[in-house]
């Protein structure tokens, strides 16, 4: 049972707002004229018999909870230091992480404003709704109930165990979109408005969840930014889960790990993974098809089946997602002396035949080895299936691309990059550490208002997809719409697309999508780049 805190007794606490909740009503602050509600559980503490088991509703409580401080965060090991000077990730210490948060600038039933519910990012195993940069007083600023909330991460959310079922993390997900439809009304949110957005591994999450038959009808709308739908390999995943394991010196089953000390628990997760990068490839944590919340691949089920046609889409990429996987460890100058070893590599990687780098270096005659290879893997994880699910949606879809260079040396327009400016956060030091100083105002002004009025009306502000291809650029100068922008790239992939799954292949070959070991090797030196 969670601990049930005592009444709040400050002074000013008759001045606080409170809001009742299925499980007991909460206390939040009041924040330059915004109602905010930190670290209410929407699920029970996932430990002791609960753990790697689907989450279950927490107890309710008596008196009123205080919810002025973000709650517990889930168990995930620290970035390595060269991404930590980029990535904020706090830790909140606790067993209850199964919480979530509300910016609402009008508490109460009568309100019935759009709600926007955040899905963080970091691989599936790191970061957490308590990160600064994401803050939901401009979204409540401007008219929108946000949520915010924690999910389990890594091995606690998404290894994979013969006798535990699988996507625990995800199912957490699930729980917090099910609490929203049940409890946001009285925040003054409105049910039937919800739009979903995520970035990276919470944009993969959305796209499991759009094809998902359980979250039908939990959001309206829904924003994939720098993430794609996919399941993972089961065996990869089995492999990671394995190497744990094997450095822990127990079973790889969900009942040995659960009575395992978290903290080493962590440090085995972070030395099994290190050697993971969307790069290279390697076991990773993900999203597995499960037959039941995930009954099949979200993308295949997007493009060829009936889910989710009336929900409205607004996707898109940074135009350098992959140099916050190159540059912060050296990768950069190690692809760029391997030459035409790393794009023999990258063809691995990216299951493509050999007209694709081909065309790649004819259309960017000037390009360094490591810029083709980072925009090989960039297209292949995200742009290709980005743009098949809009061509699928279109007329239900916009696209765009974050193309501002962050003033960090080497990072130019990186993933995750745009989130300050999404949450128009620019101004607080974690943003600043991904972005540098004097990101621009009027820019965060213009990405934050569109994504306010597609959660508004669907229309954020540009044409919607068509056979024309809209994008919606964001960067330097002022607005810009460009119709075809990555279309040369997306009809080289077209031309070369990957062989089907299941098809022959030479024994002695790599499995698809791995990079070869030689290669590997040379790439995986100290200070590697690991999984974002």
């Amino acid at each position: 049972m969670a601990e049930v805190p005592a009444v709040t007794e400050d002074p000013g606490a008759a001045d606080d707002p409170v809001v009742g909740t299925p499980y007991g009503p909460v206390r939040g602050r009041y924040e330059n004229g915004l109602a905010v509600f930190r670290g209410i559980p929407y699920a029970a503490p996932p430990f002791g018999p609960r753990r790697f088991r689907p989450p279950v509703p927490p107890e309710p409580w008596t008196g009123v909870r205080d919810a002025g401080a973000f709650g517990p965060t889930p168990p995930k090991p620290p970035y390595s230091e060269a991404f930590a000077k980029l990535l904020a990730d706090p830790v909140v210490p606790g067993d209850d992480c199964l919480n979530l948060n509300v910016w609402t600038p009008e508490p109460g039933p009568g309100a019935r404003l759009p709600v926007m519910v955040w899905i963080h990012g970091g691989a599936l195993t790191r970061g957490s709704s308590a990160i600064p940069v994401y803050d939901g007083r401009s979204f409540a600023r401007d008219g929108v109930v946000f949520v915010s909330f924690n999910y389990r991460l890594g091995v606690e959310g998404f290894g994979l165990f013969p006798d535990a079922p699988a996507n625990p993390g995800l199912r957490d997900q699930l729980a917090a979109l099910e609490w929203v439809r049940d409890s946001i009304t009285e925040f003054g949110g409105d049910p039937d408005r919800v739009t979903v957005f995520g970035e990276s591994a919470g944009a993969i999450s959305i796209g499991a969840l759009l094809a998902s038959p359980r979250a039908q009808g939990l959001f309206r709308r829904a924003v994939l930014q720098s993430g794609a739908p996919e399941v993972t390999e089961r065996d990869k995943v089995r492999r990671l889960v394995r190497r744990m394991a094997a450095r822990l010196r127990i079973p790889a089953t969900a009942r040995a790990f659960a009575v395992a000390d978290r903290g080493a628990l962590a440090a085995a997760q972070a030395e099994a993974g290190r050697r993971a990068s969307p790069v290279v490839g390697g076991p990773a944590f993900g999203i597995v098809v499960d037959g039941d919340l995930v009954p099949r691949d979200p993308l295949e089920a997007l493009i060829e089946g009936d889910v989710a046609k009336d929900v409205e889409l607004l996707v898109g990429w940074t135009s350098e997602e992959y140099r916050l996987w190159l540059a912060p460890t050296g990768l950069v100058e190690r692809l760029d002396r391997l030459g035409p070893v790393a794009l023999t590599a990258a063809r691995a990687r990216c299951r493509c035949g050999p007209e694709v780098p081909r065309g790649y270096r004819l259309a960017r005659p000037g390009a360094s080895t490591a810029d083709l290879v980072g925009q090989l893997v960039t297209d292949f994880l995200l742009r290709v299936p980005l743009h098949r699910l809009a061509d699928t949606h279109r007329a239900r879809s916009h696209v765009y691309e974050f193309a501002w260079p962050s003033n960090v040396p080497g990072l130019g327009a990186c993933h995750a990059l745009e989130l300050g400016f999404v949450f128009d956060t620019t101004g607080v030091p974690e943003a600043a550490m991904l972005a540098g100083p004097g990101a621009p105002q009027t820019l965060a002004d213009e990405m934050h208002s569109a994504w306010v009025r597609f959660a508004v009306t669907g229309d954020p502000g540009w044409p919607v997809w068509d056979d024309t291809h809209p994008v919606r650029v964001f960067g330097s100068g002022g607005p810009e719409i460009v119709r075809g922008l990555r279309d040369r790239e997306m009809a080289l992939w077209e031309a070369g697309s990957p062989a089907p799954t299941g098809t022959a292949r030479n024994p002695a070959s790599p499995a698809p999508g791995a990079v070869p070991r030689t290669v590997v090797s040379r790439l995986r030196r100290p200070g590697a780049t690991r999984r974002i």
